[in-house]
């Protein structure tokens, strides 16, 4: 069930995955079950903005070709999830597919933790009869509204599930809980509490798992004021508590609500919404909103930093190709353009003291994306330039310190899909943007100091 794309709409993403019409956001319950991906995603069917949260759900063979089906579960009326099927995972309970999720009421503010069976294929899905399994919040927090997002893994003597939240007066809060059978919960106590300047006064859609030799805590989290990021702290699993050794903003864009499995191959994958960069009438107007991030592997260098890499599965997508290697390019200008690409790039940083790249560029370079690292002060940055005075789109300038390593290149990923742009550095430093050309002859691409480039590949991508 996939509608084609809309050859006038050029913002909307031809290799990434949305529905094929409305509201998207956070991905929920990604399993790979029988040997098939399913990333089950929080979808509104009666159009393009939040409200009305069912399960929406796609399937994958292989990463990177996606076959839309039916909604997978919806509200109950007159139940705990009458308002809406929040955020959650899924585990495989001795062969059973279990969605254990987050049913609100009218006004959110009763906000508990349920649970749904699957049958073999996924398609179809039974609550519990005994839902919720999980309703109070810890007297200790102070606040009866956010308790959401429940992410479970099994351990050693049980199953164990964190949720997101807050403790008022000191700021956001994974709660940890204990179960033998999924249905009854103990709360044992909070896995960690952040300092609210530092770390958000409120959690969402915490993630909590071994990588390597340490664990790793994936926070989105909530700001005074509006804002919100995802933080990515690395530490050490102790007596039941997580303690923090290093942090980092995982991704200093538009990525938000990430959740993580582990695949067939034993790979960590991760995966994210992308939340939109333009205003509510545009998002209705498109009749779309949303769009999943590539999943990405994650992994630990020697000196315990996130690492994350697009899923390889992705470059069967790659078609025709432009290569060069330190002193080709004599132009600026690439001979290859679109708003469909995988790049590739290598950069010595003491040839020029700014390099990087420009995408969707006009013809006359007024509007472009620029995406530079000045390496006098390590600012890994991604300036967006509309041609014209465009409210209500953010046209605000994002970017991230990225520290190089002695004598270490700067390698950069780029996937540019329509109105996306996945930019990651070195593997360990994130930024996703978003940005809507105005013209669907804006396809330019060019470099910035040629003559610091040591190697760049640019791959035209096939729709999926």
């Amino acid at each position: 069930m996939m509608i084609p794309r809309n050859p006038q709409d050029i913002h909307r993403p031809t290799y990434h995955f949305l529905p094929a019409a409305n509201w998207m956001n956070d991905p929920n319950g990604v399993i790979q079950w029988r040997g098939r991906y399913h990333l089950f995603f929080q979808y509104n069917p009666d159009g393009a903005y939040h409200a009305n949260m069912h399960w929406g759900h796609a399937v994958s063979d292989d990463l990177a070709h996606w076959e839309e089906l039916p909604i997978a579960i919806a509200p109950t009326p007159h139940s705990p999830d009458q308002a809406g099927i929040w955020s959650g995972c899924m585990v495989d309970d001795g062969g059973m597919p279990t969605a254990i999720y987050t049913g609100v009421n009218d006004d959110y503010s009763r906000q508990v933790q349920c649970l749904a069976f699957g049958n073999e294929d996924l398609r179809r899905w039974t609550k519990h009869s005994g839902n919720p399994v999980l309703a109070e919040i810890p007297a200790h927090c102070f606040q009866a509204r956010d308790f959401r997002d429940p992410f479970v893994w099994r351990g050693d003597d049980g199953w164990y599930m964190i949720l997101s939240g807050h403790i008022n007066g000191l700021g956001g809060a994974a709660l940890l809980y204990r179960s033998d059978d999924l249905r009854e919960w103990q709360y044992l106590h909070p896995l960690f509490v952040g300092d609210s300047a530092r770390h958000g006064h409120n959690f969402e859609c915490v993630n909590f798992f071994p990588l390597g030799e340490k664990w790793v805590l994936i926070i989105s989290s909530m700001y005074d004021g509006g804002g919100a990021t995802v933080l990515a702290l690395v530490g050490r699993y102790e007596n039941q508590r997580f303690v923090p050794e290093s942090e980092t903003v995982y991704d200093a864009g538009y990525a938000y609500a990430p959740l993580t499995h582990v695949d067939d191959q034993g790979r960590r994958l991760i995966w994210a919404w992308l939340r939109e960069g333009r205003g509510t009438d545009r998002q209705r107007q498109a009749g779309w909103s949303g769009v999943q991030a590539i999943p990405r592997v994650l992994s630990l260098d020697s000196k315990h930093r996130l690492i994350s890499h697009p899923v390889p599965e992705i470059e069967a997508l790659r078609r025709d190709g432009f290569h060069a290697e330190a002193g080709d390019l004599t132009d600026k200008d690439l001979p290859l353009r679109g708003l469909a690409l995988d790049i590739e790039a290598a950069f010595d940083v003491s040839e020029a003291e700014t390099c990087g790249i420009e995408l969707a560029r006009s013809p006359d370079g007024a509007e472009k994306v620029a995406i530079t690292y000045d390496a006098s002060n390590e600012a890994l940055r991604v300036t967006r330039d509309y041609a014209g005075e465009e409210s209500e789109l953010d046209s605000e300038a994002q970017g991230m310190v990225h520290r190089l390593d002695p004598g270490e290149n700067l390698q950069l990923r780029i996937l540019l899909d329509g109105s996306v742009i996945e930019l990651i550095a070195n593997g360990r430093s994130r930024v996703t943007s978003r940005f809507y050309p105005s013209d669907a002859g804006n396809q330019g691409l060019r470099v910035i100091n040629p003559e610091a480039v040591r190697a760049l590949d640019v791959w035209e991508m096939a729709s999926i």
